[in-house]
């Protein structure tokens, strides 16, 4: 939050009254899910506009509904495009606020932008350290193909050009995941490339990042991924600061966990879609950061 002092009149006006404080916050730009648009997203717009008044908030309106299957190399382009002028109006910076696949989509963006001036990245329930498991929404797009076997699906160049098959992480084919995958293992720099250096400078721009997640999502497999946690080959998790992403510091994680700047928030009791409308989860979890 910016308090701008605005005054105005003669001088004598100036001695005489003090000036007046305008409490301003920096906009808020909000990146949906899978299958999700902008209307999933009006009640959270709510809150935000009740606690911090007067604030901008966008729900970027691209790749919505079934487009959000689209590769996501190609979606991280158009949301992109879409926020920078958003960013470029707000000289003190905005907040991104990005709900499950959108928080991976929000995490390439501001790896690939070296110009960016996001203050807070808030990754809301996203499957950061990938997805493993059978869900709802899964058996609906692989009828076919349960965990065990999905990774044939997915670890082929037919099969990356689904989105959820650029965050599909099969523990038992590790190698299969790195060689074949070409969107999460490059953006952890699990797959080492010549941008990995440039990419961890500008996802370091940030000021703050916000972790939320809870163990009755029951989307996100396992829910630890929504902390940077995961399944190692005996699917036993491993906590974020075990993960060899972090402990290589490869594209800033534990740089911003040693500048205190990583907040986990960890909700129990909260379903999937519920996560945007539950106004426990905004107070407690979201609220302090978006000023």
């Amino acid at each position: 939050m910016r308090t701008l002092a605005v005054c105005g009149g003669s001088v004598l006006l100036l001695l005489l009254l003090p000036c007046v404080c305008v409490k301003a916050y920096r906009p808020v730009i909000i990146v949906h899910g899978l299958f999700d648009g902008p209307k999933q997203f009006r009640t959270l717009t709510l809150f935000i506009r009740k606690t911090h008044p007067g604030t901008e908030v966008t729900v970027v309106d691209v790749y919505d509904h079934m487009a959000s299957l689209q590769p996501l190399w190609k979606q991280v382009e158009g949301f992109r495009k879409a926020v920078e002028p958003i960013m470029r109006k707000a000289p003190h910076g905005v907040h991104l606020l990005c709900f499950s696949q959108g928080g991976l989509i929000c995490r390439a963006l501001l790896s690939m932008t070296p110009d960016h001036n996001v203050h807070t990245f808030i990754a809301l329930s996203s499957p950061l350290a990938g997805q493993y498991g059978d869900t709802e929404y899964l058996r609906n797009l692989f009828p076919d193909s349960v965990k065990k076997t999905l990774f044939l699906v997915c670890y082929n160049g037919v099969g990356q050009k689904v989105s959820v098959c650029g965050y599909w992480n099969d523990p038992h084919h590790r190698s299969r995941y790195l060689k074949s995958n070409n969107f999460l293992p490059l953006l952890n720099g699990d797959t080492p490339h010549k941008e990995m250096e440039a990419w961890k400078d500008n996802f370091l721009r940030i000021k703050k990042l916000v972790l939320i997640g809870g163990p009755d999502d029951g989307v996100i497999t396992p829910w630890q991924s929504s902390h940077f946690g995961f399944y190692d080959n005996k699917e036993r998790i491993v906590e974020m600061r075990n993960q060899k992403f972090y402990r290589n510091d490869t594209f800033g994680l534990k740089t911003l966990s040693a500048r205190g700047d990583v907040s986990l928030c960890l909700q129990s009791g909260v379903q999937h879609i519920r996560w945007h409308s539950n106004y426990t989860v905004f107070s407690s979890c979201m609220e302090e950061w978006l000023t």
